[in-house]
């Protein structure tokens, strides 16, 4: 199962969605203004996705940074491999759980949906958590 850490942009953008032209006289300053902020987006969000991407390791995708019409960088997200209860080996669901979490929290200004992602990673981790106990259960019975 696959998740997005979801940068920010998608959801609460903070990055300018769209670019209003002037006057065809102004082209320059424009021009100017508008590579500032492609530069300005596009760096933060490549930093907060990199920020996921590290932390997520083998379980994290490509970057992906999405822009508008104008060209202008608006948002970005890495898939991420949702670990699924592995029966025979809870520990490393526990661990690649651990791995997500720690993905989804890697940015220093994580989306709403990078809570959610690490959210459902911790219900992940949680029902392996209960599993392996009741295996150490079982061998001690």
């Amino acid at each position: 199962m696959l998740g997005a850490i979801i940068g920010n942009g998608l959801y609460g953008n903070k990055y300018a969605f769209g670019f209003q032209n002037a006057k065809k006289s102004q082209d320059e300053p424009q021009d100017e203004e508008k590579q500032a902020l492609i530069k300005k987006n596009y760096n933060e969000i490549y930093a907060h996705e990199l920020a996921h991407k590290t932390a997520g390791g083998h379980l994290a995708g490509a970057i992906v940074i999405e822009r508008n019409a104008d060209g202008i960088p608006f948002a970005g997200h890495v898939a991420i491999k949702m670990p699924s209860l592995n029966p025979n080996n809870p520990q490393q669901t526990i661990n690649d759980a651990n791995t997500v979490i720690r993905s989804a929290m890697a940015p220093a200004d994580p989306s709403g949906q990078d809570y959610k992602v690490a959210a459902q990673a911790r219900n992940i981790k949680s029902e392996a958590q209960n599993m392996a106990s009741k295996q150490r259960l079982n061998l001690l019975a």
